[in-house]
Order: C-alpha cells, then structure tokens, then sequence
C-alpha cells in the first residue's frame, strides 16, 4: 500500500509542471481575448447603432437599402453573413448562411467556454499537488519548504480564478451578442423571402 501511495505521490508532483505552464497558457491566452473583445465591443456598438434604426423601419420591399447601409458598417464576421443573406439566391441558400454562422459563433464561445472550465480546474490542481509536499514539510519542521509550496498553491488558486472570471464574462456577453445578431439575421432572411414571393406573384 505504501508503495502505491508513493507512486500516486510521484505521479502528482510530476503533474505540478505541466499544470503550471497550462495555467500560464491560459492566463495570457485570457489577456489577449480581453484585448481583442475590447475592439470587437468598438466594432459591435458602431454597427448595433447604424443597423438599429434601418432594421426598426425595414420592410419587405426595402432590401436596396439594406444593402446600402449594409456597405457603410464595420468589417466583421456578422457583415460578412449580412450581406451574403441580401444576395442570397434562395431561402435555401439563407438557411444554409445561417447555419453557418451557428456554427462559428460556437466554434467562438468554445475559446471562452475553454477558459471558464480549465482555468479554475488547473487551478484546484495547482492549489492540492503543492499541499502533500507542504504537510511533509511541516511534518519535518522544514518551514521553508512548507512556505515555498503554499505560495505555489496560493498563486496557482488566484491564476486560475481570474482565467475562469474573464471567460465567463467574455462568454456571458459573447452569448448575448450572437444571440441578437442571429435574431436580426433570420428576421433579413424572412424579409428577403416574403420580397421574393411578392415579387414572383406580380
């Protein structure tokens, strides 16, 4: 038995490094998705407050307008699946774009998702491998040893609780945006096939 209980020991402290460099991982890979969701905030409240008001006033008929205003927003991933729904060819076609643009805005919130999970579970680790070799420290009367591997355990607790806080928040917010943004997506496409229809049956 106390072999085994040495192996699981070995095993636990050799997971010490590797949970170190993934918190660090993850903690600068949190810095630069605040960084970049700064600017896609830029981006996001210019393009709500120019689409707003066209699409509040929009009708059926009003799909060259649409494409007007949909040339003056930002470049973005929305845009980019706005217009491509204006010139949609067919409904099939709209729902195949919408689809699409599920997907990714999955594939998006999964970097968040990423980081609310991982970050706190490194974080645990990194907080209880620390303490076996902190109690036999304390055990021996090493207080220096016992010092060292609590400040790892405390450090790696606040590392992963900041990484999992930023990507719930991101992924809180993020949720929202595509949220709305499909919402006003499918409501195009319903208009664009009602102008369709119309237009056929004159």
């Amino acid at each position: 038995m106390k072999y085994v209980s040495n192996v699981l020991f070995w095993i636990s402290n050799g997971l010490l490094v590797p949970v170190i460099v993934g918190l660090l991982y993850f903690f600068v890979n949190s810095i630069l998705l605040l960084g970049i969701f700064f600017n896609q905030y830029l981006t996001h409240s210019k393009q709500t407050k120019l689409l707003k008001k066209t699409l509040d006033s929009l009708r059926a008929d009003d799909m060259e307008k649409l494409k007007v205003e949909a040339g003056k927003l930002p470049q973005s991933n929305f845009t980019d699946f706005l217009r491509n729904i204006i010139e949609a060819p067919s409904k099939a076609y709209s729902n195949r774009l919408l689809a699409d643009y599920e997907v990714r805005a999955d594939a998006e919130l999964g970097k968040y998702k990423l980081l609310t999970k991982f970050g706190p579970i490194l974080g645990l680790m990194g907080t209880l491998i620390p303490m076996g070799p902190a109690l036999a420290g304390l055990a021996t009367g090493d207080v220096a040893s016992m010092a060292y591997n609590m400040q790892i355990a405390f450090a790696t607790t606040v590392v992963g609780l900041f990484v999992g806080a930023i990507g719930y928040v991101l992924l809180q917010i993020k949720q929202r945006w595509f949220v709305a943004e499909l919402a006003d997506l499918e409501f195009i496409a319903d208009l664009k096939e009602q102008n369709t229809s119309n237009t056929t049956d004159k």
